[in-house]
């Protein structure tokens, strides 16, 4: 299913791991672009400190400042970003994997889901991993991963021009149902079961966990990105570097990123 998109040159971002999220979310932006003109399929991998992603449908939340206010407390920073979905954990447990691909080659929206699910399925082939909305979890969609009905992955989609950006984070290490707790609590703090307009999840943190903690395992995030890209070039991926951005593409990654921050002043205010 995926190795038209991987037989050939696939250039590796493995870097930008401690900056703000923004930049993160910019540069997939920005990455989107640089396909629609060198049509070269990109592999990035990013992890970040603590943070809580929020969706647009958590900036909607009754309280969300009283939301805020817990994550604040609790030691994470929060943003909202750019991409569908509601709000998920990261730190330094969470694998990100963007894969940005060519719009022409998907015949229909599913596909990138589907080629992230077949990527993160052969990754681990001692789990039986199952793609089906974990309707307890934070982030509920129908890819979520999981495995004996516990989640430890979540996938989302975001096109521009000509690209496709599809991101999975992946709980390796540490605590998942302490994540879903920490959302749990968010949601619980920010009034989501006051909502008129939406339905927030009603999370049960013990359907979620972490590969680590569902596979009895003692996997590092490296360990992780390593299974990944040897899974690329088994599907015929000519790993390469990622390049220096150009002039023209650091001008243009600069502009994604003051346009990231401009949208999310509209929901929430940051130092």
């Amino acid at each position: 299913m995926t190795a038209e998109f991987f037989n050939g040159p696939v250039e590796v971002i493995d870097k930008m791991r401690t900056e703000h999220p923004f930049e993160s979310f910019a540069f997939d932006d920005s990455l989107q672009h640089q396909i629609s003109e060198d049509d070269v399929p990109k592999v990035r991998f990013w992890v970040h400190s603590p943070y809580i992603i929020l969706g647009l449908q958590d900036a909607r939340l009754p309280k969300l400042s009283y939301g805020l206010d817990y994550i604040s407390d609790a030691g994470f920073d929060y943003i909202v970003r750019n991409s569908g979905g509601l709000g998920v954990v990261l730190d330094e447990g969470v694998l990100n994997i963007s894969l940005i691909l060519p719009k022409a080659d998907f015949p229909y929206i599913e596909k990138g889901y589907d080629i992230m699910t077949e990527l993160v399925t052969k990754m681990f082939p001692e789990g039986k991993i199952e793609a089906y909305e974990i309707s307890a979890s934070y982030c509920p969609g129908t890819y979520d991963l999981s495995i004996g009905g516990k989640k430890f992955a979540g996938i989302s989609q975001r096109r521009i021009k000509d690209g496709v950006a599809v991101q999975i984070y992946l709980s390796v290490t540490g605590s998942g149902s302490k994540r879903a707790l920490m959302m749990q609590d968010f949601y619980r703090d920010a009034r989501a079961e006051e909502s008129a307009k939406f339905t927030y999840p009603v999370i049960n943190p013990n359907h979620m966990a972490s590969l680590n903690e569902l596979l009895n395992t003692e996997f590092s995030i490296q360990d992780v990105e390593e299974r990944a890209l040897n899974v690329l070039r088994d599907m015929g991926a000519e790993i390469t570097d990622y390049p220096v951005l150009n002039d023209e593409q650091q001008a243009q990654y600069e502009q994604l990123l003051r346009n990231i921050k401009e949208r999310n002043k509209k929901y929430v205010s940051f130092d």
